[in-house]
């Protein structure tokens, strides 16, 4: 799973507030951006998450930008991609918001909402992504050719070195807490609930207490959001590092009831703080049904990465694995078509959560499965084995994923050992069923090591086998 950029935090320095702000502008190091300052109005200011992930040390190396000017944001985008090159897509055309993908970063730009910039951040989510920064220093004139200078209506800026925090977000970042500025700005876009709870993972925060009861107390009407929008924000949580205990904290604050019945926080206590360690009530390797939001709180939280470098899985295979196998805990394939997922992570969801639920009955052990079952998994599973390697118990991995890396195994990789021309060829078949029911029988046999584990080596016996069950199948059955 890939871990956030870290570079010094920038508030861990103390510095007055004019200083942060030159620090930020050289941590940020506009420059490099392929959008010259020189070509933005006068007014236009750096907010949200790259100005947040600077002052915390997590800036990506091409950071997506956000963008507050006083004027016609869409106009503005079309015409700087006019430019400089780049794509233009509207956002929201009622309130002028435009994303301007140019050189491989994305720069968001949004009209500055209400009188001045201090009114425009009070209006935001959280006092984290409300803090704002003049991108050259307070002073430059329009004898620097790069200088987009500030007018927020007061000037509020000046004394603070061009950085505005009007909901005291700085504070809130030093602390390592997740605040939101009000709650009737929570309801104003229901998706920011779930936003809150995501943030809080990925940034390693903690949610403030009455954040937090605001979150719990209007969860359902996350179910008036559209559904692909709050999926892209489980699929941001489910690659947080540590997005398991996240997760968990939805299903715990019930703000998935509205998608999936099987979420509904029932038993879940009502300050929606984390349920207590049930200890033996979690059962091995089942998916949590109705009413048990502790045991799938359990389940999910065992997903760490720690779970993944237990069972042995490489880096690569953590980065897409882990976040499956936590969708797939909490997800089935109906609630994710709900939620307007593609029809492979439904498809994918479901195989796990089958597997899951059937191994669960046998101790979570797919050795103990019948030869015919355990074959259908090794192939619906095929490309997916890693993610339900991190949904059982950590001792049937190492030697599983050892022989699902060998794409020769003939079992990880069930193959028969001679393909249908050859055998029509050789023994004078014609296709239809028969052909196929004798392919199975042959992919079973090398499967489980009764025939020649390479394809094509002693075909002879291979073609004997396959003699065999002609033969044996052609016997009338009498019954």
């Amino acid at each position: 799973m890939l871990q956030q950029p870290r570079q010094r935090p920038i508030l861990a320095a103390g510095l007055p507030v004019d200083q942060l702000a030159k620090a930020l502008r050289l941590r940020l190091a506009p420059a490099g951006w392929p959008l010259p300052l020189a070509a933005l109005p006068a007014g236009s200011v750096l907010v949200g998450g790259a100005v947040r992930d600077a002052l915390l040390g997590r800036l990506a190396l091409r950071p997506d930008l956000d963008l507050v000017v006083p004027g016609n944001a869409v106009a503005l985008a079309r015409e700087l991609a006019r430019q400089l090159g780049g794509v233009v897509v509207v956002l929201d055309a009622e309130r002028s918001i435009a994303r301007l993908v140019l050189q491989g970063w994305t720069i968001d730009l949004a009209r500055r909402m209400g009188a001045n910039l201090q009114q425009d951040l009070l209006r935001r989510d959280y006092t984290a992504n409300a803090i704002a920064l003049q991108l050259t220093a307070t002073g430059d004139g329009p004898e620097h050719p790069e200088a987009a200078l500030l007018d927020c209506g007061a000037g509020l800026m000046d004394s603070n070195g061009g950085l505005l925090d009007p909901s005291g977000g700085l504070e809130d970042l030093a602390a390592g807490r997740l605040r939101a500025i009000s709650e009737a700005n929570l309801l104003d876009d229901p998706l920011r609930l779930l936003r809150g709870v995501r943030l809080a993972w990925e940034l390693g925060f903690r949610l403030e207490a009455t954040s937090l009861g605001w979150i719990c107390q209007h969860g359902a009407r996350l179910g008036h959001v559209a559904g692909e929008r709050v999926l892209a924000e489980l699929e941001r949580l489910a690659v947080a590092p540590l997005g398991g205990g996240g997760l968990a904290q939805v299903v715990d604050t019930g703000l998935l009831a509205s998608w999936c019945d099987e979420l509904s926080p029932a038993g879940a206590p009502a300050s929606c703080e984390k349920p207590a360690n049930q200890g033996a009530a979690a059962r091995q390797g089942a998916p949590a049904r109705s009413g048990e939001p502790v045991i799938l709180h359990q389940h999910l939280a065992k997903l760490r990465l720690e779970a993944a470098a237990e069972r042995g899985l490489s880096e690569a295979e953590t980065a897409w694995a882990l976040p499956l196998a936590r969708l797939a805990c909490m997800l089935d394939g109906q609630s994710l078509a709900r939620l307007k997922s593609s029809r492979r992570l439904q498809l994918s969801c479901q195989r796990l959560r089958h597997w899951w639920q059937r191994l669960g009955a046998l101790g979570g052990d797919p050795d103990a499965l019948p030869e015919e079952e355990r074959l259908s998994l090794q192939r619906q599973l095929e490309g997916e084995l890693p993610a339900l390697a991190l949904l059982l118990d950590a001792g049937w991995a190492p030697i599983a994923l050892a022989r699902w890396r060998d794409p020769a195994d003939p079992l990880f990789h069930p193959r028969a050992p001679l393909d249908g021309a050859s055998l029509q060829a050789r023994l004078a078949l014609k296709p239809g069923p028969r052909l196929g029911q004798l392919l199975e029988h042959l992919t079973r046999e090398r499967a489980f090591g009764r025939l020649p584990a390479e394809p094509g080596e002693n075909v002879a016996e291979t073609l004997v086998e396959a003699r065999h069950w002609l033969a044996k199948e052609a016997v009338p059955r009498h019954g």
